[in-house]
């Protein structure tokens, strides 16, 4: 065994029976410590390689930690078992009922039984597509936190559709024998409450339990693994509390936090020597979620003795903060493939993306970014202005002769081709409905004269639009914000461009390059890499760029508890201990051209 390690990570590795939890913040050397933990338990304890259990959280990361550890013993390591919780529930479920993959519910059956289900219950949601994937965020949340049905009360629809939909969808997996990723675990659960003969089984197949970024998993699966580490308790996890950063999967910091108190025998080790970023960022990283208050006590050491470069600037709008961006990104010496661009959605990254592409440089998304100008909202507002370039087609009054309501009957519209003149006629007997029409003519008139970014605004505030959105989000159950911010970057969006011919195909290049960039069987090998804080977690750069860190974006606007912005900080936190070398962090003065505050974490770095 080598012997390059330093005391707290020895400790980690020599440990033999009990439970441990190894705190292992960023760049601590995790990995290294749990391979060299199960070599240690094969040659020092002469423990059977087939009773040790590796769990991570994802597939890569699985693949990645047995392959490092076959390295190290390639002819143990086919006999340790590694796998994501799914995978190794998935396989205990199959001994047991004899499943296979066909068991499992494909994505395509998902959402086939879901388009019928809202037909067959007549909603009506402008983007059914993420209708769908929140109804089925909300239906694993309720299955992975065992919450009653009765007890819960949905985000993105009423509670009888909700529990309708619900309640299909457990009969159709029923009827057609099938489960899905979420049945993996609750099917366990029950599995090992109800037969301990099956439970005691596993529990003598698996004598050592390692599990890898512990700080993300969720209370059904820590029940699953308690029942599992039974009775040796021999549970080594690792993780890092201010590293939480899945509180919307059901993953919280106080499981971590409350295992001293599961395992009064528990020994706790630090890892705190940070061995990836320059001893200026690990202060400042420090320094910020000290502020968190939930959370284990630990001092942060740089084990690099020399700092990086740090920058913070403030530009005026979110378009120059990119330009910096890009400007940087082009001057500077870090190759590209060594280069992230970091942000707290993903719907930030369409600005960045569209002047990557003016400048041909090429990026890689981890996450997919919505089509701003695939929105239903954009859909809308494209209506409008053909209307004010000529269009006469029905199909585009019909989309905006209600947005704001003017309460104008699609029967009104007989013909295909619309004729003001008729269109009046229809309402002859109702000259307030005349009126009505009467405006919006001169609506269209006033429009057709204007830039896009005029005309959208002229839209919003004098036409009404601002007002329908408001409307529509309370008649949906939705944020109102959410869709004041989709009309916010269209607008902005359009202020470069003179028509609404040049705006159009700008959005025309920028799509088609887009479905280009998100085709790619195989990444550049020379790509800037866009990602959210959460999807960067466990990645590293020599270069990282951290944008819109402003009050309402970083943190976010929705986080009002103490626990949502202690989360909204360790999201912030991982996102700055990404670097190797360099971090340059950005803010803007307006935001859409709304006046944005500097991010209080910003302030905090600096305290």
């Amino acid at each position: 065994m080598k012997q390059n390690l330093n005391e707290a990570q020895k400790k980690a590795v020599m440990h033999s029976d009990g439970p441990m939890m190894v705190l292992a913040g960023p760049g601590s050397g995790k990995t290294t410590v749990i391979t060299m933990r199960i070599e240690n338990l094969i040659k020092q304890e002469k423990t059977d390689p087939s009773h040790i259990l590796v769990i991570t959280f994802t597939k890569a990361a699985a693949n990645e930690m047995k392959e490092r550890f076959l390295c190290r013993m390639p002819k143990e390591g086919k006999r340790v078992t590694f796998g994501t919780f799914h995978a190794v529930f998935f396989m205990i479920l199959k001994h047991a009922y004899h499943l296979d993959a066909s068991s499992i519910i494909r994505e395509e059956e998902l959402m086939q039984f879901m388009w019928e289900i809202i037909c067959s219950m007549r909603l009506e949601y402008e983007d059914e597509a993420e209708f769908v994937r929140d109804i089925f965020s909300e239906i694993s949340f309720v299955k992975n936190g065992r919450i009653a049905l009765s007890n819960y009360y949905p985000i993105h629809c009423g509670k009888d559709v909700f529990v309708h939909i619900f309640q299909s969808y457990e009969k159709y997996l029923r009827k057609h024998r099938k489960i899905d990723f979420d049945d993996m675990l609750v099917y366990t659960y029950e599995l090992f409450s109800e037969r301990k003969d099956i439970l005691s089984a596993w529990q003598k197949k698996y004598r050592y339990i390692l599990i890898d970024e512990f700080q993300d998993v969720n209370q059904i699966q820590y029940d699953i693994v308690r029942m599992l580490a039974e009775p040796g308790q021999n549970l080594f996890v690792v993780g890092d509390d201010d590293q939480s950063i899945y509180r919307f999967r059901g993953a919280k910091p106080e499981i971590m936090l409350h295992l001293p108190k599961d395992y009064e025998t528990v020994e706790i080790v630090n890892l705190s020597y940070n061995y990836r970023c320059p001893k200026n960022v690990v202060k400042m990283a420090d320094k910020i979620i000290r502020h968190n208050k939930e959370r284990f006590p630990k001092e942060i050491l740089a084990a690099k003795e020399a700092c990086g470069i740090i920058t913070t600037e403030v530009f005026e709008t979110q378009r120059d903060v990119n330009q910096k961006v890009i400007d940087k990104i082009r001057m500077g010496k870090t190759p590209l493939s060594q280069t992230a661009v970091l942000f707290r959605t993903n719907t930030q990254a369409r600005i960045l993306m569209e002047q990557l592409m003016e400048y041909n440089i090429p990026f890689t998304a981890k996450d997919r970014a919505p089509n701003l100008y695939e929105h239903w909202i954009a859909k809308d507002l494209y209506a409008y202005m053909r209307i004010a370039e000529g269009s006469r087609r029905r199909r585009d009054f019909l989309m905006i002769m209600n947005r704001p309501k003017r309460y104008l009957s699609r029967e009104s519209l007989g013909e295909e081709t619309v004729v003001f003149s008729k269109w009046q006629a229809f309402y002859s007997l109702q000259p307030w409905m005349e009126e009505r029409i009467e405006t919006l003519w001169k609506d269209i008139s006033a429009i057709s004269k204007m830039r896009p970014f005029a005309a959208i605004n002229y839209i919003r505030k004098a036409v009404g639009y601002d007002g329908f959105l408001e409307e529509y989000a309370r008649g949906h159950q939705i944020d109102k914000d959410e869709l004041i911010d989709v009309i916010d970057a269209l607008q902005e969006s359009s202020k470069p461009y003179a028509s609404f011919e040049s705006w159009q195909e700008h959005i025309r290049q920028y799509t088609e390059k887009l479905k280009e960039a998100y085709k790619q069987e195989k990444v550049p090998k020379e790509a800037v890499t866009l990602a959210t804080f959460h999807s960067a977690k466990g990645l590293e750069f020599d270069t990282v760029h951290i944008i819109d860190i402003n009050e309402g974006i970083i943190p976010y606007k929705k986080a009002v508890l103490p626990a949502d912005m202690e989360e909204e900080r360790r999201m912030f936190y991982v996102g700055i201990t990404r670097t190797r070398k360099e971090l340059h962090l950005y803010a803007a003065k307006k935001i859409y051209h709304h006046d944005a505050e500097i991010s209080r974490f910003l302030y905090e770095a600096e305290d």
